[in-house]
């Protein structure tokens, strides 16, 4: 593990723009599947007076009667939602906290804190570093990086930040340390890419009280390896996006359906031996490999997590307890698909050890060439001019 010290570039002096976790403020918004989502909007746009608002759950900062802007990228009514008759708009695909992902209502109307910033900016050349909440001595990455727009919730700890790669849509404007790019590839004598400090942060940083530690190393064959170590985890953790293969496998070794799934499972229960995954009375996975069950990410097990948001009772008579009345196959899909993340994410970790080993550019040197401190500018998020955003009211906003 290594050790804090102030000649350790963090990642806020590397990728200096960050937002704070998205605050939903009621659970009802987000699902696991999408048709739960319509038939939650559907019962309360049918509701009214005084059980619209009980099942809609007013807060501090959303009642029926707010008024907000649209989200970007968004044609929804921006009145109160006490006047709202439509359909439920189509939700989207998030990642609600580390390896889960899940589908939001995209109506600003309906969430606490929905950070529009990072709304503007999520495109299909995006990718979202997210530091997760420090625990001592816990297990589990200091970062993950997702593709979809990500929640930032932690499954422990104190949520960390949400940091794009860009400031901008289209790939436009790297969200680095103005002259990072130019030091580092001075340093090690070829081109740096802006996916390439990504990269290498989520191969080698390390979590701390501080913040993530990013070590930089003084060879560049150490920062070779790293870089490469970093896209593969990378790949994995966005699923195959940006033209990237799906995670696979090996044949032999490929979780598959031993017995179906029960319609409402209560347990998840492994067995190491036999490398197999209960799912309920009777429901089989295997082989489900030791990586896979033991992955953890603030001392919390991903898998147990994800069963545990699926099937966890919600309060009766609620909008949140609105859901399938079975076990859908996209389910055990989605758990497949994620056996198979961890599984091989689990394999990698023993290389990222390696890299925080010999020399190390201190945060000394980074000042000295004048990459640190940041300028303020460049920790507040770029104006998009040719954005256009319909404000409460129905009057539109250049931000």
């Amino acid at each position: 593990m290594l050790a804090v010290s102030d000649d350790v570039p963090l990642l806020d002096d590397l990728m200096p723009w960050s937002v704070a976790p998205l605050r939903l403020g009621r659970p009802w918004v987000v699902a696991p599947d999408e048709r739960t989502l319509r038939a939650r909007w559907d019962l309360l746009v049918r509701s009214e007076g005084a059980e619209r608002e009980r099942l809609f759950g007013p807060s501090r900062a959303r009642t029926l009667r707010s008024a907000v802007a649209a989200l970007p990228g968004s044609a929804r009514g921006t009145g109160p939602f006490a006047r709202e008759r439509g359909a439920c708009p189509d939700p989207v695909r998030v990642q609600h906290g580390p390896f889960d992902e899940q589908w939001l209502i995209p109506d600003q109307r309906l969430i606490d804190a929905a950070r529009p910033e990072l709304w503007r900016v999520a495109d299909g050349h995006q990718l979202f570093v997210v530091e997760q909440g420090y625990v001592p001595k816990a297990a589990g990455p200091a970062l993950t990086v997702s593709a979809v727009l990500p929640d930032g919730r932690s499954p422990a700890g104190r949520p960390g930040r949400v940091r794009p790669l860009y400031r901008r849509p289209g790939g436009l404007e790297p969200n680095l340390a103005p002259g990072l790019l130019a030091f580092l590839t001075e340093a090690y004598g070829h081109a740096v890419a802006p996916h390439d400090v990504a990269a290498w942060a989520l191969a080698a940083g390390r979590p701390s009280a501080a913040g993530c530690l990013v070590p930089l190393p003084e060879d560049p064959r150490l920062w070779s390896t790293g870089v490469e170590l970093g896209h593969r985890m990378s790949a994995l953790m966005t699923r195959g996006a940006h033209g990237g293969e799906k995670p696979r496998l090996p044949g032999g070794r490929r979780p598959y359906v031993r017995a179906a799934v029960p319609a409402r499972p209560r347990e998840l229960r492994y067995d190491a031996a036999e490398e197999t995954l209960h799912i309920g009375d009777g429901g089989r996975i295997a082989p489900v490999p030791p990586e896979a069950w033991e992955f953890q990410v603030g001392g919390v097990r991903m898998l147990e997590l994800w069963f545990e948001r699926r099937t966890e009772p919600a309060e009766a008579d609620t909008l949140a307890a609105i859901g399938p009345a079975g076990w859908p196959q996209e389910w055990t899909s989605d758990l497949l698909e994620l056996i198979t993340v961890l599984a091989l994410l689990g394999e990698l970790r023993p290389r990222q050890a390696e890299l925080t080993t010999g020399p190390q550019v201190t945060r000394a040197r980074l000042t000295a060439a004048g990459v640190l401190p940041v300028p303020d500018g460049v920790r507040r998020p770029a104006s998009v001019f040719d954005h256009h955003e319909e404000g409460p009211g129905g009057q539109f906003a250049l931000v």
